[in-house]
């Protein structure tokens, strides 16, 4: 009983060693997380189209849920710069942006990519996120990062924009530059100047100047609450939002999460099925990706598919908490994991200081100009950039770097929902392809030893009548007929052979279909009269065997070791040529 509660509810595990230094070390970290994910959550609402509130919703009970449930112990769960962005793309689709049909849409495509998230850990399928290949991943996040700093160039240009890609949205842009707010542009860029150099120039000048590394890291992480302080102050007491025309967040409700109801109308459910997928697959991924990273740094280990389930509960929290789709964070938990977080109880503690500003400082931020979260998202995420995956890709794997230019081009050119989607969809032709026409040596006798190696690379024994092919790669109906190809290709190109060899070390599985071409190879060879054997087959595959006929009909032999096969087929050939 124990040991089920701790599998599917760690914080009994980890809890049960928690302890005063524990807890201080994970409280000075969710200060520190705290203070960054405040403009943060405010901003990514205003990327995912919802009032500012809901981003601060989205960090509370989705936080303190994972914290139950999770088993990284520094992941930062909450809204994120792609999942805003893919939020926004899905449910422009079915509501008017603003409007109570928009916010009931996002409650319930949190609703759904949680139900989804739970279903995949429960049924233990966290395997299916492997499919994602990280090339495809990377292009599509890089597309995406470009596509949410235009996106927000409107409010720090002070115009009317709109557009679902790049070439719409600049082009909207162009359109209304006449609507410029000189003020908004001063205060925008002014901001993502500064906060460029808050990242990048402040610590090191803070620890030249004396303070110790924990402060100046605390100093650098609170560099978007001093622009947020200092942009809301000007804009206040000068008056900003009226004389200059600068766009501001207005009224924010004063309150904890309030309960929420999402929509349950059979022709919404089924516009946000395949976004919610979608979303939970990439939030997934990036989600694992970060916890397996930092976990390994700690030698710890998480469990994919009790993430899929710690998700999964926290997105269906935010979809009761008037929140929307939440995943983990990479900065977030990067900045979590540097200030010291020990258990998932950090984030907890983060939620808790979430809502207290929820309750006591949000009246502060009626005069924040938007212009200001504008910046802070743009300099968050073109941190996500990155355009060297191209050259790296070219240079190792001109199939991947085809797969992701394509995703890069079309998430730019037809929007994020077309991008993933086509990611997804490349990731798994590329895995085909890949395996389409698995790697096969012809292999010899290594001279002196019992070791086979490929004919082209080594000097090696053979025999004019035996040809041996070690096979690389599982067998399945994608590769099956490319194998029956080969073989019959090489004997029909010589004569001599009297006994063909599969080596099979390497294969881990032998499907239905590439049965039927292990049979069709053993019938053909039958009627040629030469013989049909394996070699190294591992047990699994040999159990699979052992249930059909194949065994059975095989004109040739089974045998342990490729040496084993060599040493009887090859004697068997000089009898018969003395003979």
């Amino acid at each position: 009983m124990i040991d089920t509660l701790r599998r599917y509810i760690p914080v009994f595990d980890w809890g049960a060693g928690y302890n005063r230094e524990t807890f201080s070390n994970d409280m000075i970290a969710a200060v520190i997380v705290t203070i960054m994910l405040i403009p943060q959550s405010l901003a990514y609402a205003l990327l995912a189209g919802l009032p500012p509130e809901a981003g601060i919703y989205a960090s509370i009970v989705p936080i303190i849920l994972y914290a139950i449930f999770g088993t990284s112990r520094a992941l930062a769960v909450g809204p994120v710069a792609v999942v805003s962005l893919l939020t926004a793309s899905a449910v422009g689709q079915v509501a008017e942006a603003g409007t109570a049909g928009y916010a009931v849409a996002a409650l319930t495509l949190a609703l759904l990519s949680g139900g989804f998230l739970l279903a995949l850990g429960l049924f233990r399928l966290g395997f299916l996120a492997n499919f994602l290949s990280h090339p495809v991943i990377a292009g599509f996040i890089t597309a995406s990062g470009i596509l949410i700093a235009t996106s927000q160039l409107k409010h720090i240009l002070g115009v009317e924009a709109h557009g679902h890609t790049l070439i719409e949205m600049v082009g909207s842009l162009l359109s209304h530059l006449t609507q410029l707010s000189v003020v908004t542009l001063i205060i925008g860029a002014a901001t993502t100047a500064f906060l460029f150099w808050v990242r990048k120039g402040l610590k090191p000048r803070l620890l030249k100047a004396g303070l110790s590394p924990k402060l100046a890291d605390v100093a650098t992480k609170a560099g978007p609450v001093a622009a947020v302080v200092v942009t809301t102050l000007a804009t206040w007491a000068f008056g900003l939002s009226g004389w200059g025309n600068v766009a501001v967040v207005g009224e924010v409700p004063q309150s904890l999460p309030p309960l929420t109801l999402p929509g349950f109308a059979p022709e919404l459910i089924r516009q946000l099925a395949i976004p919610a997928i979608l979303i939970s697959i990439i939030g997934f991924v990036e989600s694992v990706s970060v916890a397996q990273t930092l976990a390994a740094k700690k030698r710890q280990r998480i469990d994919p598919n009790q993430e899929l389930i710690g998700l999964g509960a926290a997105n269906i929290g935010a979809a009761f908490t008037g929140g929307y789709p939440v995943t983990g964070g990479f900065a977030r938990s990067v900045v979590n994991f540097d200030a010291g977080a020990e258990t998932p109880a950090a984030g907890a503690f983060t939620a808790i200081g979430l809502a207290i500003a929820a309750v006591a400082l949000t009246p502060l931020v009626f005069f924040l100009p938007k212009a200001t979260l504008a910046a802070t998202i743009i300099v968050a995420v073109l941190s996500l950039v990155d355009f060297s995956i191209l050259k790296k890709t070219w240079a190792y794997s001109k199939s991947d770097f085809a797969a992701v230019t394509a995703t890069i081009l079309l998430t730019l050119g037809m929007g994020v929902e077309i991008g993933v989607a086509s990611g997804v969809v490349l990731s798994v032709l590329l895995h085909l392809y890949k395996t389409s026409a698995p790697h096969v040596a012809e292999v010899g006798l290594v001279p002196g030893t019992e070791h086979f190696r490929n004919i082209n690379r080594h000097k090696v024994e053979t025999d004019p009548t035996l040809l041996t092919l070690r096979v690389d790669e599982s067998l399945y109906f994608v590769n099956a007929r490319f194998l029956e190809d080969l073989v019959q290709d090489r004997i029909a190109a010589d004569c001599p052979i009297r006994n063909v060899v599969l080596m099979f070390p390497a294969v881990n599985e032998v499907d239905y279909s590439a049965l039927e071409s292990l049979e069709a190879i053993n019938h053909r060879l039958t009627d040629l009269g030469i013989g049909f054997h394996l070699s190294e087959v591992k047990g699994p595959v040999m159990d699979r065997l052992k249930e059909t006929h194949f065994l059975k009909e095989l004109n040739g032999k089974v045998f342990l070791s490729q040496y084993q096969a060599w040493t009887e087929l090859t004697q068997d050939s000089r009898l018969k040529v003395a003979e």
